[in-house]
Formats: structure tokens, sequence, C-alpha cells
């Protein structure tokens, strides 16, 4: 760790879904208990926080937009909304004058980072987080400047040649690293399952997951307990579907206990981002990933196959995600309690619940190498209405 230190001030940037910002939080939360003063820049999506670690602290929306899988003239007006929104952060980060910039990934982090690196050679440190096993396209545009690249994975494909990396792990919540150690009891009488949707592609599981639990025998739908993240659009159907199945379900758009929920959890079925797949490893659980079919990347696959290369849990590609080919694999999982101990086992070896802790000790490495950034003159704060 490092050694106590004057505190500083440090920019996280992070927007979009719950996969970048809930990391992003973590590290905040103990970057603040180590008296660092802390300041969010994120986009609309993730919005003004109003509860947590940066509520009542400096904040700054800014516009973003992603490349990847849009057309030549779509990619080109994101393009230009990036740049425009980094030469707004370079403004901002004038006045902000901080020692480091975090950011986690995905477009919203962009600005940021490129913001910071166009204030020149006395830019302040910039270190980026990849939660994935393959460098994602944001994350691969900013790692040529970045001081420090703090992956997730021992093994991240993609990274520029001699670039200096660090394994930190995924940071999660503080709620869920307390789950670390949670000892796993396979299923008697009851089995609770819990389906996450993720923030993209819930359908898919809204689709597959009751048809296919339909299919098992009666004995075995009767023993289930089942909590399903579904989007709105598809709630009423789902809950209709497991009521005529008499299953008990409780299905919502989101779920607010996940800490609880992986606790109690027998099994997990959903997507393999960075996130959810270092929540799972650190409650040690069982888990069957369908990762996300995105032709523009490849990172969720190559998470599921971390998993199910440690023996942690099975990955079925989209494609083959039928309701015949579920309740197959659930035919023979939840009737084999040993396996699925054997897995939870597994997951628990992949553990990283310090992932915050070590995070926060690669910041302030780089800040006790690093002297202060010497900024140019700082323009008037009312020049700034992010």
């Amino acid at each position: 760790m490092a050694a106590s230190m004057t505190p500083r001030t440090i920019v996280i940037a992070a927007g979009g879904t719950g996969g970048h910002f809930f990391p992003a939080e973590a590290l905040a939360d103990a970057l603040a208990s180590r008296g660092h003063q802390l300041v969010l820049m994120t986009d609309e999506r993730a919005g003004t926080r109003t509860e947590g670690v940066f509520a009542g602290g400096p904040q700054y929306v800014l516009r973003g937009a992603g490349v990847a899988g849009r057309g030549p003239t779509r990619a080109l007006k994101a393009g230009l909304t990036l740049l425009a929104s980094a030469w707004k952060a370079r403004s901002i980060l004038r006045t902000v004058k901080p020692d480091a910039i975090v950011g986690f990934g995905g477009y919203p982090s962009v600005p940021p980072l490129l913001g910071g690196r166009l204030l020149g050679r006395k830019h302040p440190v910039l270190i980026i987080h990849e939660g994935n096993a393959v460098l994602g396209k944001a994350n691969a545009v900013l790692s040529r400047f970045a001081d420090v690249i703090a992956t997730s994975y021992p093994s991240v494909a993609k990274l520029p040649i001699g670039a200096r990396t660090a394994l930190t792990g995924m940071p999660v919540r503080p709620a869920i690293a307390d789950l670390a150690g949670e000892a796993y009891a396979p299923p008697a009488d009851t089995i609770h399952l819990l389906v996450w949707g993720g923030s993209l592609g819930a359908t898919v599981f809204a689709q597959t997951v009751p048809a296919a639990l339909g299919k098992l025998p009666e004995t075995l739908r009767s023993r289930l307990r089942v909590t399903q993240q579904a989007r709105k659009a598809d709630l009423d159907d789902v809950r209709a579907s497991y009521a005529g199945m008499g299953i008990q379900a409780r299905v919502e758009p989101f779920l607010n206990d996940v800490p609880a929920l992986l606790k109690n959890a027998h099994l997990v079925i959903g997507r393999a981002g960075g996130s959810s797949v270092a929540e799972i490893t650190t409650a040690g659980r069982p888990s069957i990933l369908v990762p996300l079919p995105i032709a523009a990347s490849d990172e969720q696959t190559e998470n599921a196959r971390a998993i199910t290369t440690a023996g942690a849990g099975w990955m079925i590609r989209q494609p083959d995600f039928t309701p015949a080919a579920l309740a197959s694999r659930l035919s023979d999982l939840l009737t084999a309690p040993d396996d699925l101990a054997r897995a939870a086992a597994a997951a628990a070896t992949l553990a990283r619940p310090d992932a915050a802790t070590r995070l926060a000790d690669i910041v302030e490495e780089c800040l006790h190498l690093s002297p202060s950034p010497a900024y140019p003159t700082t323009p008037s704060q009312t020049e700034f209405s992010a």
C-alpha cells in the first residue's frame, strides 16, 4: 500500500451503465476514505448523482456518443461530439486542477482523459481501468497515452506493446466485497435461481428462461424460486409465464438488492460483462453465462471463457441459447448439487474483493511518483455550465 500522502484532487471519469459506474464508485469510496477530494465527470445516461460518494461534490455531465457499430456518417458525428466534449473537459480541468484522472472505459471516459492529455506536457496522471479480458475500443484509444492501465484479468488481449499495466481486479461495491468467503450451500428442497438481463439484451432472457423452466419436470419446477431482471416491456409476459407454471418468481426491471440475492443464489444466469463476472466470483457462485453477441468486440466471450476454463461456470453462446438447450443444462445441474458446489468453489478462487483498495494504491503510487502538474492560468468558473 502506498504511504500516507497529502490529499489530492482526483477526477473519476465514468458513465453509461452500472457495469462501468459501480467500479468507479467503489474506487471513489476507497479514495474518499483516504481523504482525497473527488470530482465526477460523466455522461447524460449516468447523470448527476444524488446519492453515494459523489453526491454533494463537484460533478460535470458531458455529452458522449459511442462510435462502434455505427455507419460512417454517424460514427463521424459521434467522433466530433467526443472531440467537442474533450475540449470542454479540458477547460473544466483547467479550473478543477486535478492531480489524476481515472477512467473506467466506455465512451463516457474519453472526453475527460483526452481533455486531460490536451492540457499538454504538464497534464495530470492518467489512469484507465479495463474491466474485460479484451481491451475495449474506448480504452484502446486512451491506452496510447495513459500512464497506467489497471486490469481485471491477468491476461488482457489487445494491450499496446510496452504499456505499463497493473493487475488490480474489478472493483466491486462494498456490500458485494463483503460476500467474499461466504460459504456456498448446494440446493436442497428449495432452489434459488437468479437471472440477470443486464442493461442490454434482457429480452433474450425473458424469452428463453421461462420457456426453458417450463420444460423441466414438475418435481423440479416446484422447488424453484426465481428472481429475474427484465425490461419493462417484458415484465407482464414474464410474470404471466411463471404464474401459469406455478413457479414462484419475482420479476423486476431493476434489482436493487443484488448482494442479498447473490448470497442466496444457487445458480446465476446472465451476461458476461466484467462487472457482473466480478460480482459473481466475489460471491463465489456458479453461473451460466450468455455473452452479449457484439460483432465489433468479443470481450464478454473472453470473460465467460475465463470462467469456464477455471471450472467456475458454463457458457452458452446466444445462438445456442434456446429453451431446449437451457432446459437440458438446468436439468443436469439442478440435480447435481456436487457439480454446483465445485463450480462455486472454483468461482471463489477468482475473487478479488480488495480490487478497489489495490486500484487506490496504484493511484497513490502514481501520484507519489509524479509532482503536481503546473496548470496554466485558470479561466473564470462562469465559463462552464456542464
